[in-house]
């Protein structure tokens, strides 16, 4: 595997039938996210093999390996239980550099602001964002701000991009998932996507649950310390069995879960039971999962306990030899079912 990023002579596929448009469900991080990237953007503007579909490219130039990444921030409302827009976009780009395994150095950040959004909204979302980039130790090392007509966008939305360092041996990959890797959760799934759904108007949901949005770097460097890890993952859009299957099928293993292992609220649950939603579809931004050697599971375990974001860490998983590339889920009640993508958009806007 080489970390050298290679854009090669990819041709772009015939055009697009007339008839097809872009919906909600290609923002989704499922399905049609995953064939709206292979149909159009991977074959038109290059392939950065082998890691087109981690959580950031690493490029080699000249002796370092640096990790890049870029996210745009779409949430609605921008101020939810536990977090805001702000938070959210320098959390997401921090957490996607260190699910390479990379240390975080510096961001960038766009600002497309809506023609009558109030100062006082905007000022609280940049220093959201100053001591969300204190907490991670990273900066802003540069930005952009645009305004547009009133009613061609929703307030603000907000593109972030991160550069970060990768140390020597370090390499972490979607595609790196081994049989007999031991499979972690940070924490209990669903909070953040629960969290903002609770916040939107005309629902008719209360629940006292907040985002769990938090940069993830320095448990992430814990983790690292105290063994060998091999994927990395933040289950944002698409919740966690999204990420797994993109894992499963990323390095062509088979993964059992256990479904009785993985931390859920019961505000969490009870919110799924109520609106017909299933916990492993729901979005996360201050969660990940990883891949970890068996001989060092419980030592990774231990470490992950001991920090914030990690307190709630669980073993929910392994990958199985031989098999077929999928996920299934061994359930409470002693049966089995596969885990597929999120098909459509479940809940829209909510990073």
């Amino acid at each position: 595997m080489t970390d050298d990023v290679n854009f090669e002579g990819y041709s772009c596929p015939l055009p697009l039938p007339p008839k097809d448009s872009v919906v909600l469900g290609h923002g989704s991080g499922g399905k049609l996210s995953h064939d709206l990237l292979k149909r159009l953007f991977l074959p038109a503007l290059g392939q950065a093999a082998p890691r087109a579909l981690d959580d950031a490219a690493v490029l080699k130039v000249g002796n370092e390996r640096l990790a890049v990444t870029t996210d745009s921030h779409v949430v609605a409302p921008l101020f939810f239980p536990g977090g805001d827009i702000g938070r959210l976009a320098v959390c997401g780009t921090v957490n996607d550099l260190a699910m390479v395994g990379a240390t975080p150095l510096a961001l960038t950040s766009g600002f497309i602001i809506e023609e009558g959004l109030p100062f006082e909204i905007l000022q609280r979302v940049v220093q959201s964002m100053q001591e969300a980039a204190a907490e991670a130790g990273v900066f802003i090392a540069a930005g952009d701000t645009k305004v547009v007509q009133k009613g061609s966008a929703d307030q603000l939305f907000i593109n972030t991009s991160g550069v970060g360092i990768l140390s020597k041996g370090v390499n972490i990959s979607g595609a790196n998932a081994r049989p007999g890797d031991v499979v972690l959760v940070s924490g209990t799934i669903g909070d953040h996507g629960i969290a903002v759904l609770s916040a939107r108007e005309g629902l008719g949901f209360e629940t006292d649950l907040v985002s769990d949005v938090a940069p993830l770097n320095g448990l992430v460097a814990e983790m690292l310390a105290a063994g060998e890890i091999h994927v990395l993952r933040d289950p944002t859009r698409g919740g966690l069995a999204t990420a797994l299957v993109e894992i499963s099928q990323q390095s062509g293993v088979c993964i059992e879960l256990q479904e009785t292992a993985i931390p859920v609220k019961p505000q969490v649950r009870a919110a799924c039971e109520m609106l017909g939603f299933d916990p492993l579809y729901i979005a996360n931004e201050g969660k990940l999962v990883a891949f970890v050697a068996e001989q060092d599971a419980e030592k990774i375990m231990a470490v992950m306990r001991q920090h914030p974001y990690g307190k709630d860490a669980a073993v929910i998983g392994r990958v199985l030899e031989g098999g077929k590339t999928q996920v299934r889920l061994k359930t409470a009640i002693g049966g089995t079912r596969l885990v597929d993508m999120l098909p459509g958009e479940m809940l829209p806007r909510i990073c």
